[in-house]
């Protein structure tokens, strides 16, 4: 006999497919979860529209991967619509009931992970004593120039977003254009960094010599763990 608390404790099929789908098969189930029947290209529009700025621009190929990944989840679903100007039928998808339940279940009850920055600029300005002056200076204008692109891009899609439906990515539309404005305003103060690093009499003005390793973590006990 099977005890009561041993069955609970067993997954359903939906709640083991919600575990095993990774966050962009999520981003996709997002972006079906407006209620539009939508082709490949069209999630790949929405995404460029919205997702690219704060998460994820996806490419053709992992868009339908991930469309394939969750229609055998059951939380999406397909068909070919004819065309009228005489070109092959296309391929639409719409978010199934069930879907809809774990998309909701995912926003509201998955733990949150931190944000993870992976910042390529300051990755080789962390190298500066290996790079000349003006190849450090250029780094950082060319970082100045994308942060604005993206600045205004997002600033435009948000003016552009009309629907009543859209309220929320548009949110966070505003919010890409005040980080990467941040990008922008950050890169220029970088800049007036290098400037003053090597100014005549300062220190990076000299050839570097290496930094010295720098020592482990205090021991709040007080105690020397030297071996």
């Amino acid at each position: 006999m099977r005890c009561v608390a041993d069955e609970t404790a067993e997954d359903t099929p939906g709640t083991a497919a919600r575990r095993a789908l990774p966050a962009t098969s999520w981003a996709v189930l997002g972006l079906l979860s407006f209620g539009e029947e939508l082709s490949g290209y069209d999630l790949k529009k929405w995404s460029d529209w919205s997702l690219r700025f704060f998460y994820w621009s996806p490419s053709f190929s992992q868009i339908y991967s991930e469309l394939k990944r969750l229609e055998k989840a059951g939380y999406a679903s397909s068909r070919m619509v004819a065309q009228d100007s005489g070109t092959r039928d296309k391929r639409v998808y719409r978010i199934t009931d069930e879907g809809m339940d774990a998309v909701r279940h995912w926003a509201r009850e998955t733990p949150v992970d931190p944000p993870v920055l992976k910042h390529g600029p300051m990755l080789r300005l962390w190298l500066g004593h290996l790079l000349e002056p003006e190849q450090m200076r250029e780094l950082l204008l060319q970082q100045q120039e994308f942060a604005e692109g993206m600045r205004l891009g997002a600033q435009a899609d948000a003016a552009a977003a009309q629907e009543e439906a859209w309220a929320y990515p548009t949110l966070t539309l505003k919010w890409a254009e005040r980080y990467y404005a941040s990008e922008r305003d950050l890169a220029a103060a970088m800049l007036e960094d290098i400037e003053a690093l090597h100014a005549p009499g300062a220190a990076g003005a000299a050839a570097p010599s290496g930094p010295s390793v720098p020592s482990g973590p205090s021991d709040p006990s007080g105690t020397d763990r030297t071996p």
